[in-house]
């Protein structure tokens, strides 16, 4: 079946180094793909997008390793999701976690849509009220942190959004896939971003199901990714997304010539699977 949870050959060495932190602010742990794990002084812990499926093969390959066990993950109060696709929205991963810790799920329509049709409320310790559809212009909070639900343009999704997350140490912006636009521009003028995850690849061709081959860019290339940057204008850029699927992959040095003429982002902050960093 497609998607499959594999297994991890880490152990679960890195649910307990985020268990065990204890940031003087905000410290964020990338998850390869697009998920990110964040923590809070105060003990707060988000997910955004994890990931922990082997791909579609032989369409879509998992090129990294499966970095945890979902069913390991002992700490979180929130789960966000930015859009409806199976690496941001996945049962074997997020499941585990929803139903071990208790925490709320955050998704939009076609997001929340998916756990629905999947059942994930019918496993045992996930109920209904766990789940809250989010849409453009919401403003909540989960515990130390101020989520911003803002418009996202993904040419692959149904509804995308992006996420702004404050806290008193500063901002945090997940585009999930998305590419630049008005909205990104609108956002930048209304924030002050400290650093901002965007997915990032190359383009290439991927087994086709039915016979023979299909051409696919689905992020973000170099140029694409420094215009999306420039309209937020945050002060650091982390490219995601690029170590996922095989023939998709990138180098995200690439970008460092590619930003290096535009004020903002003032800096490239590059990030390998597991890698934890400050806020």
């Amino acid at each position: 079946m497609a998607h499959e949870f594999p297994g991890s050959d880490w152990g679960d060495w890195l649910p307990r180094a985020v268990a065990d932190a204890t940031p003087d602010g905000v410290d964020l742990w990338y998850l390869g793909c697009n998920g990110f794990i964040l923590k809070a002084s105060d003990g707060t812990t988000l997910f955004i997008d994890p990931y922990c499926g082997d791909g579609d093969p032989p369409r879509t390959r998992r090129m990294v390793p499966v970095p945890f066990d979902p069913n390991d993950v002992t700490e979180c109060d929130g789960v966000l999701a930015t859009h409806e696709h199976s690496d941001h929205v996945h049962g074997p991963t997020q499941r585990p976690i929803l139903g071990n810790t208790d925490a709320s799920y955050y998704g939009p329509d076609d997001s929340v849509a998916v756990t629905e049709s999947e059942g994930w409320a019918d496993d045992e310790g996930i109920d209904v009220d766990q789940f809250e559809t989010v849409t453009e212009g919401d403003i909540f909070d989960i515990g130390a942190f101020t989520v911003h639900v803002e418009p996202a343009r993904d040419p692959d999704a149904t509804h995308p959004v992006s996420y702004v997350i404050d806290h008193e140490s500063g901002a945090f912006f997940h585009g999930g896939d998305a590419r630049s636009s008005e909205a990104f521009e609108a956002i930048g003028d209304e924030y002050e971003i400290d650093l901002a995850a965007l997915a990032f690849g190359s383009s290439g061709y991927l087994p086709d199901p039915e016979g023979g081959v299909m051409y696919k860019q689905w992020y973000a290339d170099e140029n694409e990714i420094t215009e999306a940057a420039a309209q937020l204008s945050p002060d650091r850029l982390l490219p995601t997304h690029w170590d996922i699927w095989k023939n998709l992959t990138a180098d995200p040095t690439a970008l460092r010539p590619h930003i290096r003429s535009f004020e903002r982002p003032r800096a490239l902050e590059l990030a390998e699977i597991g890698d934890r960093v400050e806020l």
